[in-house]
Parts: C-alpha cells; sequence; structure tokens
C-alpha cells in the first residue's frame, strides 16, 4: 500500500471516526447487541461441529476472518472456502492458496453459486472427514463466516445437491446431536453423504467481523460485509479511488483494453433507457446484447475518466494532499462518464453507489484488496 493511502486513510478523511475506531486503529464498538450474542451461540455450536467451512470473501482472505474465532476453528477440522473467487485476481489467488497451505489451513477458491464448485467443496469435505473418522456413525458440519460472503448461497446450493443425492430426506432432515453435557437439541440440518452419514447444518453462522484497524474496516465496507450506511458510499469510493491510483490500475486498463478506451465503441442494436440500480440480469430474463453493451460502454467511460485524470495528474501520489485533489477531480469526471445530472450531494451519493456497484459486480475487473503477509507466522 502507497504511502498517501497510508496516510489518508489514517488522517481519518474517510471519516471513520464515529465508527467506534479508537484514535491509533484499536478495537471497534458500533457492532449491535445481537451480533454479539449470535457470536456467543455460534461458539456454543461450535462445539458441536465436527467440521467447519469457514467462508471468507477470495477478495479480502484475511480482513473477512474474524480473528477472535480463529484458535476454536484451528481446534477444529475445518476449511476455508475462498468464495467469490470469480471477482478474485486469479494471479494473487494462487499466492493465497500457497499462503494457507504453509500455514497449514486447508482452503479451497470458489464459487457459491456454482453447482460444480460447491460439489468439489463437498467432496473436499467428505474426504476430510472420512479420512479422519471411522468410529463416528453421524457427522455434523456448520458454514460460517462474517456477512455477506456468500453463506447462503452456499447452504443452498449443498442443500440442492443433498436433495439430489438423498431425495427422500424432503425439505429436511433433523441431525439429532447429544446427549451431551447441558445439551440435548435437535439441529436441522442436509444430510450429504452416508457411512458415516454427514450433515450440514441448514442455517449458516453470522460471524462479527474483526476490525483491528480503519483500513480493514474499509476494506469490509468495499467488500459489502458492513452495511454501507454505517462508514457511508461516499467514503468507500474515496477509498476504492485511492486504492486503484497508488496500484495504478488505470494504466493496467489502458494496456489490456486499449481499443476501446480510445473510444472504439460498439453500436447498441436498440437504444434503451437503462437504470443502473441493478448492474446482476434478473434470473428470469437473460440480458439482451444491448443490456451487455451498454454496461460495457459504461465501464469503458468510467475507465477512460479514471484513466485521464490519473494520467494528467502531477503531483505527488506518496502525498495524502495531491492523493485527496486527485480524487475530487476523479469525482467529477465519473460524474460525467455516469451522465449523472448536477444536484450537489445527492449528485455525489449517485456517483458512489454506481462507481461501488460496478466494482462489487466484477466489472471494474478482479481484485485481491489484501496483501499476502510476507512470512508465515506459524514459522
Amino acid at each position: 500500500m502507497g504511502l498517501g493511502l497510508k496516510k489518508l486513510v489514517k488522517k481519518g478523511m474517510m471519516g471513520l471516526g464515529e465508527m467506534g475506531f479508537n484514535a491509533g486503529g484499536g478495537a471497534i464498538n458500533w457492532f449491535p447487541g445481537h451480533m454479539a450474542a449470535a457470536t456467543r451461540a455460534i461458539r456454543d455450536r461450535l462445539k458441536l461441529a465436527d467440521f467447519v467451512i469457514e467462508v471468507r470473501d477470495a477478495r479480502i482472505p484475511l480482513s473477512s476472518a474474524n480473528q477472535d474465532l480463529q484458535p476454536q476453528l484451528r481446534s477444529k477440522r475445518s476449511l476455508i472456502a475462498l468464495n467469490k473467487k470469480d471477482l478474485a485476481n486469479p494471479n494473487i489467488m494462487q499466492k493465497w492458496t500457497r499462503y494457507f497451505e504453509s500455514s497449514n489451513q486447508d482452503c479451497l477458491p470458489m464459487n457459491a453459486h456454482s453447482k460444480s464448485s460447491v460439489s468439489k467443496l463437498l467432496e473436499l469435505v467428505e474426504y476430510k472427514l472420512k479420512e479422519a473418522i471411522s468410529r463416528e456413525p453421524t457427522l455434523l458440519v456448520m458454514v460460517v463466516g462474517v456477512p455477506n460472503v456468500g453463506k447462503s448461497a452456499l447452504i443452498n446450493n449443498i442443500h440442492r445437491i443433498a436433495s439430489s443425492r438423498f431425495p427422500v430426506q424432503g425439505k429436511m432432515k433433523r441431525a439429532t446431536v447429544g446427549p451431551l453435557p447441558g445439551v440435548t437439541q435437535d439441529i436441522a440440518g442436509f444430510k450429504i453423504a452416508h457411512q458415516p452419514s454427514i450433515y450440514v447444518l441448514d442455517t449458516p453462522g453470522v460471524l462479527v467481523p474483526s476490525i483491528p484497524d480503519i483500513e480493514t474496516g474499509l476494506k469490509l465496507a468495499l467488500a459489502g460485509s458492513i452495511k454501507d450506511s454505517v462508514v457511508g458510499e461516499d467514503r468507500i469510493a474515496q477509498y476504492l479511488l485511492a486504492v486503484l491510483n497508488t496500484r495504478g490500475t488505470p494504466f493496467h486498463w489502458k494496456n489490456s483494453n486499449n481499443r476501446r478506451m480510445e473510444g472504439i465503441q460498439y453500436e447498441a442494436e436498440e437504444k434503451v433507457d437503462y437504470s443502473l440500480k441493478n448492474l446482476r440480469p434478473s434470473r428470469r430474463k437473460l440480458p439482451t446484447k444491448s443490456h451487455v453493451l451498454y454496461v460495457e460502454d459504461l465501464v469503458t467511460e468510467v475507465q477512460r475518466a479514471l484513466y485521464s485524470t490519473l494520467s494528467e495528474f502531477n503531483g505527488n501520489m506518496e502525498d495524502e494532499s495531491d492523493l485527496e485533489v486527485l480524487i475530487e477531480q476523479q469525482f467529477e469526471a465519473l460524474q460525467k462518464a455516469l451522465k449523472i445530472p448536477n444536484k450537489g450531494s445527492e449528485a455525489r451519493l449517485m456517483v458512489s453507489k454506481k462507481f461501488l456497484t460496478l466494482f462489487r459486480t466484477g466489472k471494474l475487473g478482479p481484485f485481491i484488496l489484501d496483501d499476502v503477509p510476507e512470512a508465515n507466522p506459524l514459522s
């Protein structure tokens, strides 16, 4: 991370003071009470689990972990599922898988919306359990993770696969767990294997994100694990621009996308008035050719706007004041590129929302925001 970005984050230009960060980073106190209670409940449930799938966002493989729970997770058979791998830079993803392997942690980059990807995950879970346990007749697998990493999508796909393997289980099969000291309960789960019988809990555990510093908070917000309203779309967009600039990403876009960046655009077959409320095509309707071209042209305009402002920038990227000036110019350029009428703060909010949507849906390309730790902390 560049010095300018570090200073800019530290300086609190992002306005995260009200999030409850201490001056020098440190603990946060803005999580609602029900989330803390949920974490306590997950700790209790974890005691019952024979295997844990910890779902993380592949774009933030460390920032999306709950650090407080790691000792408990590491004491169990567990697997890190790096979900949303389609949004993560594949070259850097390889470095991350090597890092986890060197830390003796099983990890699998995956896509929770892909049946084949989820099947591969289940095969690995079965292998790990069968390899380790021969005497237990019933085994329980739990899925945990911070908000918005794709736990529900994973559970839904596991349910589909389980129903095709064991159709008689219908909508739900109850795995009875107990008797354990003070615990006798029925836990609803889906049967995924026989001999031993392996069940996956049908409700994922939602963990509280651990936020040791402001930048981790910003990464979680950018990936969508913290509600936008907590940090503010404007601040998250400022952080994204700071990251893109310090990494020189717009120059990479120019190199890999030269013809389109220079203004050769495909003609849409029909002119349609599009809303950017949701760039994801609806499930029922396949996107039309003109919709795809519209989004493609929009992305090109955004990339060109950021490239031209960055290439004309003659300040010092290591200086947070210069970086702030550049980001302000880019907001103006983005407003034009996104064709948002001038309405002051309302326009800025619209620019931020649309820009963040393009990033989060992978339209600006694949990214990994966390840096791979240089040395293995366990060695």
